[in-house]
């Protein structure tokens, strides 16, 4: 399939930027080098890295800087995974089919590995290197900063931790999810906008595919969540129903929250439409978000 080959090479190209960005060191503070690099390079399918590169394709961004811009995100991302799983949080004990930072390491230290990734996600996105604009760098941080704050991922993350065994109508759900998971999607699609100094109406289009996209890839993973297994997804199946959260499936079930998986997978094609032939490596992430299993 063209999604698996693109996002396999997108994906490569991420891993290699981010072993670069990551180095192993030595000398007391390994340990938690250590930790950063296992928590970063142990898999992922690179879905945000992948929104980055082919977004910043629109725009003819150079590919050196996108690679950076992407690697900052998965950074992030890969933070939130470590802290995500902590004890105090969703206490899980495996991630991506092995175990998690603070399993393989120990509890503090998965703690300062996720304060590594975060801080040094921006360290990487005001580098020169990322964009000769200092503007532009400014741009990426501060937007990089709200998706992933307390009006972004951080306040996803809180509502869902006190909605557990709490009753949520399917407006507060999305709105839960639009912060926890869609704003660093969107920042994902923002970011090649950004690196490319695109128009407002170009921008909107993006934001608003990611809006989209970022909703069925939750719809998604709460199907995958009732549905699979430990061993197809990569950490414990069921672990929602079993904290006691409203869902998309437990107030859907399970066919209308398929269809409105797929109803949003075409919502968010239709924003792209502009851009041509030349986003059609987006909308080949749709369908992989739509259709994954794990």
């Amino acid at each position: 399939m063209q999604i698996e080959r693109a996002l396999n090479e997108a994906a490569s190209s991420a891993n290699r930027v981010l072993d670069e960005l990551i180095p192993a060191v030595t000398g007391s503070e390994a340990r938690v080098v250590e930790a950063m690099r296992y928590a970063t390079m142990g898999g992922g399918k690179r879905i945000r890295p992948y929104l980055v590169l082919n977004s910043a394709a629109l725009f003819n961004v150079a590919p050196s800087y996108a690679l950076r811009a992407a690697a900052a995100v998965e950074m992030l991302h890969c933070y939130s995974l470590v802290h995500d799983d902590l004890p105090a949080m969703d206490d899980s004990d495996l991630r991506r089919g092995r175990p998690t930072a603070h399993k393989q390491f120990d509890e503090a230290t998965a703690i300062l590995a996720g304060d590594g990734l975060l801080t040094l996600a921006f360290e990487v996105l005001s580098h020169p290197e990322t964009h000769p604009d200092g503007g532009v760098r400014a741009e990426l941080v501060h937007a990089l900063a709200v998706a992933g704050g307390a009006a972004g991922m951080v306040g996803g993350q809180m509502i869902d931790l006190s909605a557990e065994n709490m009753t949520l109508d399917i407006g507060a759900i999305t709105r839960l999810q639009r912060m926890k998971t869609g704003a660093i999607i969107a920042f994902s699609c923002e970011a090649g906008a950004i690196l490319g100094h695109a128009g407002p109406q170009a921008r909107h289009a993006l934001n608003a595919y990611a809006h989209d996209l970022g909703l069925a890839f939750q719809i998604v993973d709460d199907l995958l969540d009732a549905e699979g297994t430990a061993e197809s997804i990569g950490k414990p199946a069921g672990a929602d129903a079993a904290a006691g959260k409203a869902t998309f499936v437990s107030i859907l079930g399970l066919e209308r929250a398929r269809d409105q998986a797929r109803l949003l997978g075409e919502q968010a094609n239709a924003h792209l439409e502009q851009f041509g032939a030349k986003a059609d490596p987006l909308r080949w992430m749709t369908e992989f978000v739509i259709s994954r299993k794990s």
